[in-house]
């Protein structure tokens, strides 16, 4: 059975848009793309010192269930590049799982929904372009009425190609 799942990208090194294009490619064949938002370009969140993120939400399908999902995905962001370093630190890419059907999950390598979504703008804001009425199986609230709880004033649409 396909599961709906809600990826967050966000890449603030090298070249962000092409890092942001190769994750959604390496996506295939483990998940079908059904819906991308915009890319956005939003300062950094938690340690300041780091150039801004650029910022994409991916609708997929997938076979995977969710701890399968989580290895194939930290693959990926190695593969692409990314290296540990410390949290909300600078990354080439970084790819979160944001929903996965409306399960509630609680294991120690994953929490979903996302613990701090429905606090961060650059998540919301392409969230609430490609699914405002999804609601959040924990708050019980749709994105679009989430996002009026955020500030998003930094939040820009990206225009580089």
């Amino acid at each position: 059975m396909d599961h709906i799942v809600y990826l967050a990208l966000g890449s603030n090194m090298g070249n962000r848009l092409s890092n942001l294009r190769a994750a959604v490619l390496n996506l295939t064949p483990q998940m079908t793309v059904k819906q991308k938002s915009s890319v956005y370009e939003t300062p950094p969140w938690g340690f300041a010192e780091q150039d801004a993120f650029l910022n994409q939400v991916v609708k997929v399908t997938t076979y995977l269930e969710p701890e399968p999902l989580l290895r194939h995905l930290k693959r990926m962001e190695t593969v692409l590049g990314r290296v540990p370093n410390f949290q909300n630190g600078p990354r080439v890419i970084d790819i979160d799982i944001l929903f996965f059907d409306n399960m509630i999950i609680e294991t120690p390598p994953l929490v979903v929904p996302h613990p701090r979504l429905h606090e961060r703008a650059f998540v919301l804001v392409p969230l609430a372009e490609i699914e405002p009425d999804f609601i959040h199986p924990i708050l019980q609230r749709p994105i679009n009425k989430l996002l009026e709880d955020v500030e998003r004033s930094e939040i820009k649409l990206f225009e580089g190609k």
